[in-house]
């Protein structure tokens, strides 16, 4: 049985993100839809001693209200500094902060980035690969896509022979199981519900932050604080 999930890329995401990715052999990015603005394309947060922040990596959207994720362009570089510095600044004393630093410090330093797409997409395989997550990853501009949603989920689902969609639990608000099961596809939804606290720098537990806080946190055990993610195996559960 082939599984795939289809997600919007997220900046630096949240443990979820990365639940879903672990749960399914092929995971799709999904960038040919419209960019919306203070979304998780372009921002995740972290944690501080003042509490969560805000990381705003910043987008040329002005006047581009239709534009498609795959097309947002980043504006300038500055900013690459600036995240860096906040991130080392604020989880240096983190037990595991040298096991990952230098390869997402080589990303923000030394790598160059014209299209928010692509950032996301090397953050994402980046962490992906420290956490020995195995999944296929693609992007939906591989797929020849339908103007109706539902059919161009189903249409990807289709190309990648999937016999499981597995989604987000927002999904439930817009998605028409009846082509999925009418197309011999099972449908079914993550539960992002209850995700455990964990030891955290600077006082009181923050939910739904950056993957990376548990990461430096947590290193390799980062597995033992997610729902899915189970360590040195393919991932994918039954």
């Amino acid at each position: 049985m082939k599984k795939v999930a289809i997600s919007q890329s997220n900046y630096i995401p949240w443990r979820g993100y990365f639940d879903l990715i672990s749960l399914v052999d092929e995971f799709i990015i999904y960038d040919e839809v419209q960019y919306t603005r203070r979304d998780w394309r372009n921002r995740n947060k972290i944690k501080t001693k003042n509490g969560a922040i805000w990381l705003t990596v910043p987008v040329k959207a002005k006047g581009k209200y239709y534009q498609k994720i795959r097309d947002t362009e980043i504006d300038g570089s500055s900013w690459k500094e600036i995240h860096w510095k906040t991130i080392k600044a604020n989880y240096s004393r983190a037990p595991f902060f040298k096991n990952f630093a230098e390869k997402i410090e080589n990303i923000y330093l030394f790598e160059e980035f014209t299209h928010l797409s692509k950032l996301n997409r090397r953050l994402i395989s980046e962490i992906c690969c420290y956490l020995k997550i195995k999944t296929k990853i693609r992007d939906s501009f591989e797929f020849k896509l339908a103007e109706d949603r539902n059919e161009r989920l189903l249409r990807i689902c289709k190309d990648t022979n999937a016999s499981e969609y597995i989604s987000g639990p927002s999904a439930k608000n817009y998605i028409d199981e009846k082509i999925f099961i009418n197309n011999n596809i099972k449908l079914t939804f993550a539960d992002y519900s209850n995700y455990g606290e964990y030891n955290q720098l600077w006082g009181l537990f923050e939910n739904n932050l950056s993957i990376l806080d548990l990461i430096f946190n947590y290193g390799e055990d980062t597995y033992k604080h997610m729902k899915y993610l189970k360590q040195y195996s393919s991932y994918n559960i039954g």
